[in-house]
């Protein structure tokens, strides 16, 4: 697989990267530990060099099982992870709300760097912006973890265009990570542009609309207790029902195409810009290999303006996130 450069910064990733959220829960009670280690691994031995964790998944356990697994391909390997919410270091207990403090920003660092088995993270985001907390401050913390070492770039997750631009004044800012797919397009407004003129990389998370994109979701669906989509209102039964509309896109071009629809989604994505690379997440090996094949699908002029044209006749129906994790996004 080719890698791509995460806009100005130098850093290489592959262009199809590996969400590792899902394997320690989010859709349900997390996979198998030993299975997820050789998914981990057998996406490298796939060309796979960009992964990525957070503190929050678990909390903890997400980020102790990617660095049990890049541990002998350390060298070889991207590790992407998140500060930026209220989170017990000692007890993982969540108080609900966000914490960038400097000081917290420095000891989650440490606390991370013993938990992926390694001596620097290579990419570090703020998980969700700190209203609380000046984003320069944010910024200036990452400057001297950069400069000790510990971390070799700085990312934000979810964050609003004029954040973007006063943090990337303090600490230029390698990749900025959001939902983006055909599923979600509000990138496309406002924060493509900016990243585009900064010279920002752009990491798309949930690139097949959470699992809908792939097709084998519909509003019959009954998903896991404890899977997070049972309370996003893109998934209520009745949006699922008009939001086919969307999968049948896809899957006219994939169809043609000789193609999933995952693979098409995908492969839309990737031809947006050279500086993207989404993360899809998966437990299966299968899948996994199927989001792979989106790298060789060629997506002509004729093809995206198809997929474009249908797709802008539809309006996706209900919000992507749960209200009180929108209220946390775009600032």
């Amino acid at each position: 697989m080719e890698t791509r450069k995460l806009g100005n910064s130098g850093l290489k990733v592959s262009a199809i990267g590996l969400g590792c959220m899902g394997m320690t829960g989010v859709y349900g009670s997390g996979a198998d530990r030993i299975e997820m280690i050789k998914l981990t691994r057998g996406a490298h031995d796939r060309g796979v060099t960009f992964f990525d964790t957070a503190e929050a998944y678990g909390p903890f356990t997400n980020e102790e099982l990617v660095g049990e697994a890049l541990r002998p391909i350390r060298d070889k390997v991207v590790i992407a992870t998140k500060f930026g919410f209220d989170i017990d270091l000692e007890t993982g207990a969540r108080s609900g709300g966000t914490n960038s403090r400097p000081d917290h920003i420095k000891a989650v660092a440490i606390a991370a760097l013993k938990r992926l088995k390694t001596d620097r993270v290579d990419l570090f985001y703020q998980h969700r912006v700190d209203l609380n907390v000046p984003i320069e401050d944010v910024a200036g913390a990452v400057k001297e973890l950069i400069a000790e070492g510990k971390v070799k770039h700085f990312g934000l997750s979810e964050a609003g265009v004029q954040t973007i631009r006063r943090a990337h004044a303090v600490q230029p800012v390698t990749a900025v990570q959001s939902e983006y797919s055909l599923f979600w397009r509000g990138p496309e407004a406002e924060l493509l542009p900016a990243l585009e003129e900064l010279g920002i990389g752009f990491v798309p998370f949930s690139p097949l609309g959470a699992g809908f994109l792939t097709g084998k979701i519909d509003e019959n669906t009954q998903f896991a207790q404890g899977d997070f989509r049972n309370r996003v209102p893109r998934f209520s039964p009745e949006a699922r029902k008009a939001n086919m509309a969307m999968v049948g896109v896809v899957k006219g071009v994939a169809d043609r195409k000789r193609a999933t629809p995952a693979q098409v989604a995908l492969a839309w994505l990737l031809a947006q810009k050279p500086w993207i690379a989404p993360i899809p997440g998966t437990t299966k090996l299968h899948r996994l290999e199927e989001n792979l094949g989106a790298f060789e699908l060629e997506l002509t002029a004729r093809d995206l303006a198809e997929i474009n044209a249908e797709a802008s006749k539809i309006e996706v129906q209900g919000e992507r996130l749960p209200e009180a994790l929108l209220k946390m996004t775009g600032h």
